[in-house]
Order: C-alpha cells, then sequence, then structure tokens
C-alpha cells in the first residue's frame, strides 16, 4: 500500500517564528509586570504616620514638608476678597463723540466707528442710526454698555 501525501502531512510545523515572538514577548511583559509589583512593595508609602505625610504650603505658595509658622500668619476680611472680575467703571466723555465708519454692511444692519480720540472700534447696530451712513462717513455719536461691549446709539452724519 503507498502512502499519498495529503495536506495535512505537508502543512508548517506549528510553532512558527511570529507565535514564538509573541511569545517571548509575553513572557517578558509578565516578568516586567512582577519587577514593578516589587519596586512598589520595596518604596511604598504604607505604614507612614499622618505627619510623615502632611504637605504645607508656605507663605509664598511653594510646597514644603514643614508647617508653616504661626508668627508670619496673615489675617484677612472675608468681605475684602473679591471672587470674579471686578466691575469696570465707564469712562464717558462729555458731550457726543466724534468718529469715522470704518465698516458697514446695510443688508446685516451693523457695523463699526472707530473714535477720533481714542482709536477705540466701537459697535453700532443699525437701530442706533438717526441718518444713514455708509463706510468712512465721519459721524458724532453717544456709547451705551452693551453685553460685549460699547455700543454707539444716536449716531449723526456730520
Amino acid at each position: 500500500m503507498r502512502k499519498i501525501a495529503t495536506r495535512k502531512n505537508m502543512s508548517r510545523p506549528t510553532e512558527t517564528f511570529n507565535k514564538k515572538e509573541k511569545e517571548k514577548k509575553r513572557l517578558k511583559k509578565q516578568l516586567d509586570k512582577k519587577e514593578k509589583a516589587e519596586e512598589r512593595k520595596a518604596t511604598s508609602s504604607k505604614g507612614k504616620s499622618l505627619d510623615e505625610m502632611m504637605a504645607y504650603i508656605d507663605e509664598n505658595g511653594n510646597i514644603s514638608s514643614t508647617p508653616p509658622d504661626p508668627n508670619k500668619k496673615k489675617r484677612f476680611n472675608q468681605e475684602d476678597i473679591q471672587i470674579g472680575v471686578a466691575k469696570q467703571v465707564a469712562t464717558e466723555p462729555e458731550g457726543p463723540r466724534r468718529g469715522t465708519i470704518t465698516f458697514f454692511n446695510e443688508s446685516k444692519g451693523y457695523g463699526f466707528i472707530k473714535d477720533l480720540d481714542t482709536q477705540e472700534s466701537v459697535f453700532v447696530h443699525i437701530n442706533g442710526l438717526v441718518d444713514p451712513v455708509k463706510e468712512n462717513d465721519k459721524v458724532t455719536f453717544e456709547t451705551e454698555q452693551g453685553q460685549k461691549g460699547p455700543n454707539a446709539i444716536s449716531v449723526k452724519k456730520v
């Protein structure tokens, strides 16, 4: 009886190079994990007292292991502490301001005026116009505080 070579008999060995490499990596990973665990155990901070784990902040804001000197302690009134941004008091010049229309979009109904004195750019809406305006027109205007800054109102051509 003659034996016929089948595909099963002629297949590659089950241990391929790639499988060997993966197995080496897996074993190395396990070893590294064990080493790290042993290192953590050796340098663990368990068992320390509360005083040894405590950190303090000195008068300059630096972290230190020693408690601050009670003689250098400063007292503050709770009312003096301000949370958030202080409200800005708008300083309005007396009388109407003068400026030039630097941009105005008639279809959208807004633009900007450059104040001649402060060189500040002030938003203007079509509802704040007294006379129709276009770019490069000289105007006089007053301002009011809007949500995002000063808005020009009572805008008149000069």
